[in-house]
């Protein structure tokens, strides 16, 4: 690797590491992918029935089981510092690769490095939460590009690799099948190219067949097919950019994208001029179909912003050099920009105080701390956001009504309860009438919170600056414990739980 490279690299980690470290932590999640990573490395199995809620359940498909493996093996052996080191690493890991794909299909100098901070920013507008399980499935995104276009060159051999990494995708993560749809990307694009794509084929075949390597067999294929199919019309990260709750949301990916997409217009202009009647058969139309299957998905679904600003970076960056190449900069000026973004990222990391991997202010830390001291045991409802924290911090004195692992675990109708319960509809004892709680925790945002109605049989008997707890009244008439304001024994005790397998 050159020098120019090293820095380079140095530059982009840093950057990423320091964008990592500073955001603001805080994941729904990460509390059911603990438990599920304790079920394995402590217990000594894969969970596959759940025992955390007092609500009617299925089987556990966790798609994600291997991935909490990972995290939980982190935070036992590493501390819960190391979860943010391991999202940097693979955030580095995806555009590490993704800068050797542009590399091995241009010859051109990839290292552009305003180019990659406006991506790195971009893909940040999703990516700023703790550790997700779903950044396995951009890094192996990214990995697979990089195999194929290498099939593309020659190197044929590389696609035993894929069937074998799909098992462990398959295992880690339920988006494996974006690894699937790739494949079926390659092989109509060099189809439509008149070049070799049976081989696509039969690995697609392969590969297929290597999704039933997985704790559940046959039945969790069906599950896979089903939760990559199903609405999630509840689910904010899966709704569209341009649904109108999202409309001023997500401005800088909303900026990017036509940008990008114009300059690769303009370039695909110019060349079709320049080729006039041969542009078509020299078009490669595997590039624009993973272009624009990705535009699609980023379109569509908030949370696959990411695939796209993959693709952009793998597929895109050569016209921009094309188009850009003739603008010639000082030596001394990108010296001076390696040199800015070095010293604003090492003097943000030495300066920083930081945080742990969650945004405590974002949980109701506080009342579920007050349900711990006073022993308040029973069956406890929350929105389905805050379930799995609820369930780590406060099994087995109680049990939740949901959480996050929705259509894992879950029927479709337990989140519907639940809207019309915080919406104050029409039909909000439905909730409390055919599951009953014995306690509450409710966000003050919601109708629900100042309902006469529901306050005619529910106390408030803690509030906190975001929510409060609520109790019957014939439970209520006591004098409780109020939780401590310091935030240190908070922090120090946020990851202690009774769970033990």
């Amino acid at each position: 690797m050159t020098k120019k490279g090293i820095i380079f690299y140095t530059t982009l980690f840093l950057l990423i590491l320091t964008f990592s470290m500073t955001a603001s932590h805080f994941d729904f999640d990460l509390w059911a992918r603990l438990i599920a990573g304790m079920g394995v490395i402590d217990g000594g199995h894969v969970l596959k029935t759940d025992f955390l809620s007092y609500t009617p359940t299925h089987t556990w498909w966790d798609h994600e089981w291997g991935a909490s493996v990972v995290f939980y093996a982190f935070y036992k052996y590493f501390g819960a510092y190391s979860l943010i080191v391991l999202q940097s690493l693979m955030f580095f890991g995806i555009f590490f690769t993704a800068s050797r794909i542009v590399k091995m299909r241009t010859n051109h100098n990839p290292y552009n490095i305003l180019y990659y901070i406006f991506a790195v920013i971009i893909a940040m507008d999703t990516l700023n939460s703790p550790i997700r399980c779903h950044m396995f499935s951009f890094l192996f995104f990214t990995i697979f590009i990089y195999l194929l276009e290498k099939v593309r060159l020659g190197n044929k051999k590389l696609l035993f690799l894929i069937p074998v990494i799909i098992v462990f995708w398959n295992n880690i993560h339920g988006g494996v099948v974006a690894g699937i749809g790739l494949l079926c990307m390659y092989a109509l694009g060099e189809f439509l190219n008149k070049k070799p794509f049976m081989q696509y084929i039969y690995t697609l075949i392969a590969s297929c067949a290597a999704l039933f390597i997985n704790p559940w067999g046959y039945d969790y294929i069906k599950f896979l097919l089903m939760a990559n199919t199903m609405p999630r019309t509840f689910i904010v990260e899966w709704r569209s950019i341009f649904n109108t709750i999202n409309l001023t949301d997500f401005i800088k990916f909303k900026i990017y994208a036509p940008i990008i997409l114009g300059i690769e217009a303009v370039y695909l202009i110019k060349d079709i001029k320049s080729k006039t009647k041969n542009w078509y058969n020299e078009l490669d139309k595997t590039k624009y179909i993973v272009v624009l299957a990705t535009t699609y998905l980023a379109c569509s679904h908030i949370k696959l912003i990411p695939f796209f600003i993959i693709s952009a970076v793998c597929f895109m960056y050569e016209d921009f050099y094309e188009i850009t190449k003739n603008i010639k900069f000082p030596v001394w000026k990108d010296k001076f920009i390696y040199g800015f973004i070095i010293f604003l990222c090492v003097f943000t990391l030495v300066s920083k105080e930081y945080t742990l991997p969650v945004g405590m202010d974002k949980y109701p830390v506080k009342e579920i701390e007050f349900v711990k001291i006073n022993k308040l045991k029973g069956n406890i409802l929350t929105n389905f956001g805050y379930g799995s924290y609820a369930a780590y911090k406060l099994y087995p004195n109680n049990l939740i009504y949901m959480d996050g692992r929705y259509e894992e675990v879950y029927p479709d109708y337990a989140i519907k309860l639940m809207k019309e319960f915080f919406m104050a509809s029409k039909v909000w004892e439905q909730l409390i009438t055919y599951f009953p709680p014995d306690i509450i925790i409710l966000e003050k945002t919601y109708p629900i919170y100042n309902f006469p109605e529901f306050r005619k049989d529910w106390k408030i008997v803690y509030e906190g600056n975001m929510f409060g707890v609520f109790l019957p009244y014939k439970k209520s008439n006591k004098n409780f414990i109020q939780p401590s304001n310091d935030i240190n024994y908070y922090k120090n005790n946020l990851f202690s739980t009774d769970i033990k397998f």
